[in-house]
């Protein structure tokens, strides 16, 4: 047990790998979810009228206002205290871990893409909206054409730092049982004991795992971003020659 055990990174490297397969699609699918389910909440909250806030404020202020943690093992062990859910349909998908996780960690996060939808929506210009309704577009087009194109462009760093923020999360999935990348890790250690070593290992997948996810969002970035970098090109125009009294005539 003494020194370094390469060798047991090395041969639990498979295993650490399908952990990490797990953890990208719990984080992948749940931010997707999450930022369909935050749509309309971040619109909600954005309108200028009292009543229609009211509800996606409660919403965001119980998931923001209380640990994943308490989330998690509610839905996970809360949700088969009910007999009308292990009678229900759909009781042989939540009495699954990863449908648990999944349906957490895309409610946990909706919660905080709404805020970041808000205050993107907040941050277009009016210019920009008075210009949509001058030329005819409604409350709808004005929304779908010009708020929403312009939201995603400012909110998208922050949401990319929201999805980084929920890989590191997503490390609780392991403590309902889930063999994420963290509770692959804490399985190989019940066999080798070598708590150093396979941390560590898992350490440096979540690293390279979350540079990955930076590289993308910073593409998409700069990608919706582009015509912000790139000047349009003028086209010179040959400039006429005037006549003079001097010019010979033709």
């Amino acid at each position: 047990m003494d020194g370094f055990g390469w060798d047991i990174i090395l041969q639990s490297l498979p295993k650490l790998l399908e952990g990490l397969w797990v953890t990208a699609q719990l984080v992948l699918v749940s931010g997707l979810f999450g930022l369909l389910l935050a749509l309309p909440l971040g619109i909600a909250r954005s309108s200028p009228r009292p009543w229609v806030r009211a509800l996606p404020f409660g919403y965001i202020f119980f998931f923001r206002g209380t640990p994943l943690l308490v989330q998690l093992f509610l839905i996970y062990y809360g949700l088969a205290q009910f007999e009308a859910i292990r009678q229900g349909p759909l009781w042989y998908l939540l009495r699954e871990p990863y449908v648990c996780a999944l349906l957490t960690f895309s409610l946990h996060t909706a919660a905080y893409i709404a805020e970041i939808l808000r205050g993107a929506l907040q941050a277009v210009p009016p210019g920009e909206v008075e210009a949509a309704r001058a030329i005819g577009m409604g409350r709808w087009l004005t929304l779908r054409r010009v708020l929403l194109p312009r939201a995603a462009q400012i909110g998208l760093p922050a949401y990319g730092n929201e999805v980084i923020l929920m890989v590191k999360g997503s490390a609780l999935a392991s403590t309902i049982t889930l063999l994420d990348l963290t509770g692959m890790a804490r399985t190989l250690i019940a066999g080798n004991y070598r708590a150093v070593e396979m941390f560590l290992a898992a350490g440096v997948l979540y690293l390279i795992f979350n540079w990955v996810l930076q590289r993308l969002f910073r593409l998409a970035e700069r990608a919706m971003n582009r015509h912000l970098r790139e000047p349009p090109r003028l086209v010179q125009q040959p400039v006429p020659r005037v006549p003079s009294g001097l010019d010979p005539p033709l």
